[in-house]
């Protein structure tokens, strides 16, 4: 192998046969050669972070969790260690107590703790990167790990609902009502403790009576609406839940305990509050459904989002627009933007996305800018979807 022609100094190699040197033999060895002066080589090009306008909201994706999710975790954990405590102190007093309602509130703690390691686990796996086949990331198992988190407190409550009908039926138990006095007590305080950990702040802003009208956000630098992560809200309502059924085991307790007779007062609280503790977990469960089903987020509406892609100038009419949500802050938006013959397509994009990111506070934007035809009018896919 012979130099090449080169120049700035750089290193060639090329094959040469041996017969060419004046050797002999058929082999083929391969020389290198340096050009002197001797210049070093060029540096392979740095990657630059691209300007705003151009396909990504932020240039450098964020790695591990984020400051919210960190936030969660912290009380996931704080929360976690608290329920687990005093789970084991309801099991001893419940057994000393020979009270169902003790036990009972002692069970649910132990779903809590569950739920709380089930969440711990989706926010671990919602760091994972996105690959060819979970294009989005993880991002949903948080939500899944929320609904795990309903299901198993109704779970729970069901088998509760069974014990407390059936001592309703017998009537041949005893209860010490002095330790299950003193256990209720410590299990108010117990989850009080837990609520206050896990409480989360709700959105500065209002949306209306039915909490689905839109409110824009400030103009600038959009950020996801601040509704709270949702193992966090799955938990704290859990913890709601069980505070509610810690009440009433209370209430049963100072009435048991100073009129025996009144025993009666363990398996109805026990009946009476899992039935709230049911109710209790409607708002988690509606919006999970609603990220599952691939809905317009409560926050979004979608004439807003509509309005706002028509008043991006050169822009003529909209079609294809889908809203919907990984979790309950990371929103996401699609549309095909129809423009002006004479309509710069790169600026149409760049102001479209900024509107949609700085109004709506979107995690991620998809738009497809296209020449508006006069038959789109008239063609049922563009047509918007009726109102639900």
């Amino acid at each position: 192998m012979e130099p090449s022609p080169a120049t700035g100094g750089s290193e060639t190699t090329r094959l040469v046969s041996p017969r060419d040197r004046g050797g002999t033999g058929g082999g083929l060895r391969l020389k290198s050669l340096f050009t002197e002066p001797s210049e070093p080589l060029p540096e392979e090009p740095k990657p630059v972070e691209m300007p705003f306008h151009h396909c990504h909201r932020d240039p450098l994706p964020q790695q591990g969790l984020t400051p919210e999710r960190l936030h969660a975790r912290r009380q996931l954990y704080a929360a976690c260690a608290v329920c687990f405590v005093f789970m084991a102190g309801e099991v001893v007093g419940g057994y000393l107590a020979h009270s169902l309602a003790i036990m009972t509130d002692a069970a649910h703690l132990l779903a809590d703790v569950g739920s709380m390691m089930g969440s711990l686990f989706s926010l671990w796996l919602s760091t994972r990167p996105a690959t060819r086949t979970m294009t989005f990331g993880w991002h949903r198992s948080e939500t899944l790990g929320a609904l795990a988190s309903v299901v198993s407190l109704w779970m729970v409550t069901g088998i509760l609902l069974y014990l407390a009908f059936i001592r309703l039926l017998h009537s041949d138990y005893h209860i010490e009502g002095g330790a299950m006095l003193l256990t209720a007590s410590i299990a108010v305080c117990a989850n009080l403790l837990m609520a206050f950990v896990l409480h989360q702040a709700g959105p500065p802003h209002s949306h209306g009576s039915r909490g689905a009208e839109y409110a824009p956000l400030e103009e600038g630098p959009g950020e996801p609406l601040p509704l709270g992560n949702t193992s966090v809200r799955a938990a704290f309502v859990h913890v709601l839940g069980d505070l509610l059924q810690s009440l009433g085991v209370l209430a049963a307790s100072i009435l048991i305990y100073f009129k025996p007779q009144y025993k009666a007062a363990d398996p109805i609280s026990t009946f009476l509050f899992s039935i709230c503790a049911l109710g209790s977990t409607a708002p988690t469960l509606r919006d999970v459904l609603r990220i599952l089903m691939e809905g317009t987020p409560r926050s979004v509406g979608f004439e807003p989002v509509r309005d706002t892609l028509l008043s991006v100038p050169g822009v003529r009419a909209t079609h294809e627009l889908h809203l919907w949500a990984l979790t309950l802050t990371y929103h996401v938006a699609s549309a095909h933007l129809a423009i002006d013959s004479t309509a710069d397509p790169e600026a149409v994009l760049a102001e479209a996305s900024s509107r949609l990111y700085s109004r709506f506070g979107f995690s991620s934007c998809t738009l497809q800018v296209e020449q508006y035809q006069p038959e789109m009018a008239q063609c049922l896919r563009c047509r918007e979807p009726p109102q639900a």
